[in-house]
């Protein structure tokens, strides 16, 4: 019960200020005024989403699974790479193009070239801070500000016309979905197919 009260809780968050009367699957989509400027940036999109990859992999490798944080980094990379790949997937299958490509959010199906839907950036950084927030929030409330990074990405991707509004939120839901998963494995599954050294971490190889 407190897994599905967080993933809402964390979707109404992404969702704030993005749902509008509109078009596409969810009546929601239309084009924003364009703003690459200031903090909607590509470049800081950039930023966000590299640093949060680097952060989450790099922690783990360094600590590896011999502690909680270790072990919930782990989930987190797990999560990213599941979360990543589904969202391909259906990048390849729904063929939307973007608010870049066209002013009508019901543009599917237009070819490899079109892959708005849905946003694997989203995905990703939702994915990744969902098992630390899982693992962490109850304890230490300040860690939901996580969920700070895929809302601010969801509306830069908007305001940049990289995504639509609904290419956002269902990358946001398929993040939360898979780390949810992923926290709640016995294991993570990435170590399970790496050798040992990663399991026991750089930390601990060096002490």
């Amino acid at each position: 019960m407190r897994k599905r009260r967080f993933a809402v809780l964390m979707l109404l968050t992404l969702s704030a200020g993005l749902a509008h009367a509109g078009g596409g699957p969810f009546g929601i989509d239309h084009r924003l005024h364009y703003d690459n400027s200031g903090i909607w940036k590509r470049s800081d999109q950039q930023i966000v989403l590299y640093g949060t990859i680097l952060s989450v992999t790099g922690g783990a490798i360094a600590l590896g699974d011999n502690d909680k944080l270790g072990d919930t980094l782990w989930r987190s990379v797990d999560s990213m790479l599941v979360a990543s790949v589904g969202a391909q997937a259906l990048k390849w299958t729904f063929q939307r193009q973007r608010p870049s490509q066209t002013d009508n959010p019901n543009q599917f199906f237009k070819g490899w070239h079109s892959q708005s839907f849905p946003s694997g950036e989203v995905t990703t950084i939702s994915a990744a801070v969902t098992p630390i927030m899982l693992a962490y929030g109850e304890d230490h409330p300040a860690v939901y500000a996580l969920a700070l990074l895929p809302a601010y990405d969801a509306v830069a991707r908007v305001k940049t016309r990289g995504h639509w509004q609904s290419d956002v939120l269902v990358g946001a839901a398929i993040g939360v979905g898979v780390g949810i998963w992923a926290e709640h494995r016995q294991s993570p599954l990435v170590l399970s197919v790496l050798p040992g050294g990663f399991k026991v971490g750089f930390i601990h190889h060096i002490d």
